[in-house]
């Protein structure tokens, strides 16, 4: 049996997709992109700047739809490529498990986590990766930033969604938290 996924007919019309989202929640994967020294100390934290869907600039992770039939470690490995490139090198597990998961619901106040067109529950990781990443696809910049400039109400005010929250979370997660 092969290992790679034939997306064909995994993906949703924009039609389809909208009614999916008004009815099930969403199942979706989030990676906090990290380069590490060689004890594996996390030295820098990728985040992305994109345009998002209301228009505005947000510093935004990694994250996309986990499609039907799509392994949790192939929906990460795909995200990374389209929002990382495809020389990233992420280092991810055989059966990778999440830091962490967060509800996203269009209530603000429900969660913390927001997503206005949704309800989404999201599988959280921290990927080291190895290569060269440049933003590509929907990014429009990719910035490499010290954990205390990430975890810094400066960078949190950038991010929307609650994703500045699950920086500090991976964060510490990894121990790197002061």
């Amino acid at each position: 049996m092969s290992d790679m996924l034939d997306v064909r007919g995994s993906w949703l019309s924009s039609d389809e997709l909208e009614q999916a989202r008004e009815r099930l929640p969403i199942v979706y994967v989030e990676a906090v992109p990290v380069r590490t020294d060689p004890w594996g100390s996390i030295t820098s934290v990728g985040l992305l700047l994109r345009a998002m869907p209301d228009g505005s600039i947000s510093r935004a992770l990694v994250s996309g739809r986990v499609l039907y039939g799509e392994r949790l470690r192939q929906a990460l490995l795909r995200h990374i490529e389209k929002d990382l490139g495809p020389m990233a090198l992420p280092r991810l597990p055989l059966d990778p498990a999440p830091f962490t998961v967060a509800e996203y619901f269009p209530d603000v106040s429900v969660s913390g986590y927001h997503d206005p067109r949704q309800h989404a529950v999201s599988l959280a990781y921290v990927v080291p990766c190895d290569g060269d990443c440049a933003p590509s696809q929907e990014a429009l910049d990719l910035t490499w930033v010290s954990p205390q400039e990430a975890a810094a109400e400066s960078f949190q005010a950038e991010m929307t969604g609650g994703q500045g929250r699950l920086v500090r979370l991976a964060l510490a997660f990894a121990g790197q938290l002061d």
